[in-house]
């Protein structure tokens, strides 16, 4: 696989000052991973010389979170490092449980033709017991529940007709969390897009972004999909649509910096016209392009979470800067703690203790806030976080739905 080239300077750039380290949360959590300066740089140097020093159980460890790369005063790409290494001399195939968990479109595609039986199998703890006997998926994982309609069904037949009509077009990655498990959010988005003026387009082909297949090793297929995607965002740019949008932060951050150095994907003409939505939103309302219409008596107490990949991005000031213009709205913001689940990574039978010990101080933080709900951009830190606090969690987009008076909204902005 062609992807962009590493020169081997980039490695002297780390200097040697652990900041990496003392921000890893696998490190602080447990000694079985060495951490990323020497499973990152450090190591690099003895993988380019021989393939014997390459240790795959240490880098499994790796959460791939990017906190490391935030915090590095040198920008040496550390996580990167290591997953490239993982890409190139793994000698290991996925397993079955690595095809599950990777293949969101097909699972989900199959899920939601059953949706209420694959709800009640998956949430029973005689099923549970079976997966993580037969094919290591841990018992004590609750699993997300499937929509009884996709998103793209509920697109069609109650949203599409209509967005003809504005003199604006947004294209819209959903993501297959949003079509296959909460269509809702992307109700949210349509419905708050169209108060703005803004008609959405759906791509005219969309696959799931290829992060978890990324992390279970499978990155043909993660770059054949990933082609698809950047060919039809292309043609939706080439139709005419202002910008593409998305709802999740980890789906961004991969096609947005991953697709060329991990998939060697080029989308140069593409990056910079994608982007979530609450940034679209943040530059809308900086510029005074959008008049905002608020619901009477709107009152809600919330906290927010920086996901690690939203930290990666640098955008959570789009994301406070939305939500800080709500009337009503009591706002904590949260220390950027990781939940620890980390896409597939937290449902695996070796790393749930894990996944869970490093989420803990998060965890507590959030029900220390005594918050009626938790804002965060990124669907796997929702499933963690809602399986392991009291707290429901909310993407922002569904928050602004919430506290608009989206058909006030709609008549301001549209004459």
């Amino acid at each position: 696989m062609q992807t962009e080239s590493k020169s081997p300077l980039e490695l002297e750039q780390c200097l040697k000052c652990s900041i990496c380290t003392a921000v890893c949360p696998v490190m602080n959590n447990t000694d079985a991973y060495p951490g990323p300066k020497q499973c990152g740089p450090d190591a690099e140097r003895y993988r380019m010389k021989d393939i014997r020093f390459f240790d795959e159980s240490a880098l499994k460890k790796c959460l791939n979170c990017k906190r490391c790369e935030v915090a590095c005063p040198h920008g040496v790409k550390v996580a990167e490092l290591i997953q490239t290494a993982r890409r190139d001399m793994s000698q290991h195939g996925p397993g079955l449980r690595e095809i599950m968990l990777a293949n969101t479109d097909i699972m989900g595609s199959l899920a939601t033709l059953v949706a209420p039986i694959a709800n009640f199998a998956t949430g029973l703890q005689l099923s549970k017991e079976v997966l993580h006997a037969t094919v290591g998926i841990d018992h004590r994982r609750t699993f997300p529940k499937y929509a009884g309609t996709k998103f793209e069904t509920w697109y069609h037949r109650h949203a599409a007709q209509n967005q003809g009509q504005f003199k604006h077009q947004v294209a819209y990655f959903h993501g297959c969390y949003v079509n296959f498990n909460y269509p809702k959010l992307g109700q949210d988005l349509v419905h708050v897009m169209n108060a703005f003026g803004y008609g959405v387009q759906l791509l005219e082909k969309e696959k799931c972004c290829g992060v978890a297949l990324m992390a279970n090793n499978m990155y043909n297929q993660a770059k054949k999909q990933g082609q698809v995607n950047i060919d039809s965002m292309r043609k939706a740019l080439q139709g005419g649509v202002e910008t593409i949008v998305t709802t999740s932060s980890s789906c961004t951050l991969n096609m947005r910096e991953d697709y060329p150095t991990m998939l060697g994907i080029d989308q140069k003409d593409v990056k910079e016209h994608l982007g979530l939505a609450v940034r679209f939103i943040s530059r809308l309302l900086d510029e005074g392009n959008v008049k905002l219409v608020w619901k009477e008596g709107f009152k809600k107490h919330v906290c927010y979470h920086t996901a690690c990949h939203m930290a990666r991005l640098g955008w959570n000031v789009y994301t406070l800067n939305i939500l800080r213009q709500i009337p009503g709205l009591e706002l904590d913001i949260l220390e950027q703690n990781c939940c620890g689940i980390s896409g597939t990574y937290g449902f695996k039978k070796e790393n749930y203790e894990l996944s869970q010990k490093i989420g803990s101080t998060l965890f507590n933080d959030i029900e220390a806030t005594n918050a009626e709900a938790v804002v965060t951009e990124c669907e796997t830190c929702k499933w963690q976080i809602e399986m392991s606090t009291s707290l429901p969690v909310i993407n922002p987009i569904s928050l602004l739905a919430e506290a608009l008076d989206l058909e006030a909204t709609q008549k301001a902005n549209i004459r």
